[in-house]
């Protein structure tokens, strides 16, 4: 059978591939604990299953608008001028079948064969492979551990070509942790206002878990927010993944072309979902900040527990829920068994030996590093470390 050549442009997340290693051991009866997959350990808060509930017995069971209902991207509204200072109308919102739907709307929407897409290192994995699959190239802009995995306006510069059609970034970022600050975002915008014809593309999902005490959007800035395309959702902040519930905030341009490739994908996102994602994103805020002071205590225990792996070398997260240490010390080394010669090898290693599921920094392109969640119990976060340090000791 011959499939078509689309599926060659791309590679499965190896956030997903390795979360299906993990309990592909569990099946053989391992105890594995999974610190691979990004998703809050919390269920939903019980105003928001209440908010559903009503919708289903309400008779909310028929196709929405393609953007989503009105109420639903009027409470995006809400949410942007009460969180962010953002002036938004409901026809600048496209809310998706969750936010990885509402990227891969604005790629398709905007890149065409041969644009070039500056992604600063490391991005989410998903973000190479929208741009492989609308034929765009991966410009990439190497940051490091030493400058908290941000990039800085020098590197902005010399990256852009006559070809750079879009620049892609996270903050709070999905794996590094790194949030840019206000001075740090206005120290980008200065380049971006030389070139008028960049569009900006900022995932904002993990918003609510944030360690500084602030978040800040690069839409803030009001003669750069009409090049602006906010990604947002309720999985992160809101412990909603299943619900699949994201969303955009852009220019009506961009959010009717968005809306027209969705139209032909999709439609629009599950009716109760939308009604539960209104209460949400209106309600009581409370939960989503307990979920964060959760985080907050996990993400301190964590580096304590990382910080006594020897040769790792960790950045401490300022936002989400991960670490992501550069583990390249451990390259060469070997149990006697086995040498680790890349990131892959010793994820591969820390599975099987320590039965810890993590994901390889390749995927997020920056090779000298692994991520791992805290998204866990602290009582599996404090096993599965000791359980690392125990295999690591392992390799000479």
């Amino acid at each position: 059978m011959q499939l078509s050549s689309l599926l060659d442009r791309f590679n499965e997340p190896e956030t997903l591939k390795m979360a299906k290693l993990g309990r592909e051991l569990a099946a053989k009866g391992f105890n594995v604990i999974n610190l691979s997959l990004g998703e809050p350990d919390f269920d939903t808060p019980q105003h928001i299953k209440d908010a559903a509930i009503k919708a289903i017995n309400d008779n909310w069971s028929h196709y929405s608008p393609v953007a989503g209902y009105m109420d639903l991207r009027e409470a995006v509204c809400t949410k942007l001028l009460r969180d962010n200072n953002l002036v938004y109308k409901p026809e600048n919102i496209v809310a998706s079948t969750g936010a990885k739907q509402s990227l891969a709307n604005a790629i398709l929407a905007l890149v065409d064969e041969g644009d070039e897409v500056v992604i600063p290192t490391p991005y989410w994995v998903t973000y190479s492979e929208l741009v492989k699959i609308a034929r765009g190239k991966v410009v990439e802009i190497r940051t490091s551990v030493e400058n908290g995995f941000k990039c800085t306006a020098a590197e902005l510069e010399a990256a852009i070509t006559p070809k750079t059609k879009v620049f892609m970034f996270s903050s709070p970022c999905n794996p590094s942790g790194a949030v840019y600050s206000k001075e740090q975002l206005e120290a980008l915008a200065v380049v971006f206002r030389k070139h008028p014809n960049i569009i900006i593309l900022a995932d904002e999902i993990y918003e609510y878990i944030n360690f500084t005490g602030n978040h800040e959007s690069i839409a803030q800035f009001e003669d750069l927010k009409d090049r602006v395309v906010l990604i947002n959702g309720l999985s992160k902040g809101f412990a909603m993944t299943g619900w699949r519930l994201g969303y955009m905030a852009s220019n009506v341009t961009i959010a009717k072309a968005c809306e027209k490739i969705q139209g032909q994908f999709t439609s629009g996102p599950t009716s109760v979902t939308q009604k539960a994602a209104v209460a949400a994103l209106t309600g009581d805020l409370r939960p989503s900040h307990e979920m964060t002071a959760e985080f907050t205590r996990r993400r301190k225990r964590t580096l304590e527990l990382v910080n006594e792996i020897p040769g790792f070398k960790c950045f401490a997260p300022e936002g989400a829920f991960y670490v992501f240490p550069d583990v390249s010390a451990y390259y060469g080394k070997s149990d006697g068994t086995e040498i680790i010669k890349n990131a892959s090898d010793l994820s591969m290693y820390i599975l099987n030996n320590a039965h810890v599921s993590c994901v390889m920094g390749d995927a997020f392109g920056e090779p000298n590093c692994v991520r791992f969640s805290f998204a866990a119990s602290m009582e599996n976060i404090e096993t599965a470390w000791a359980r690392i340090k125990e295999a690591l000791a392992k390799l000479k």
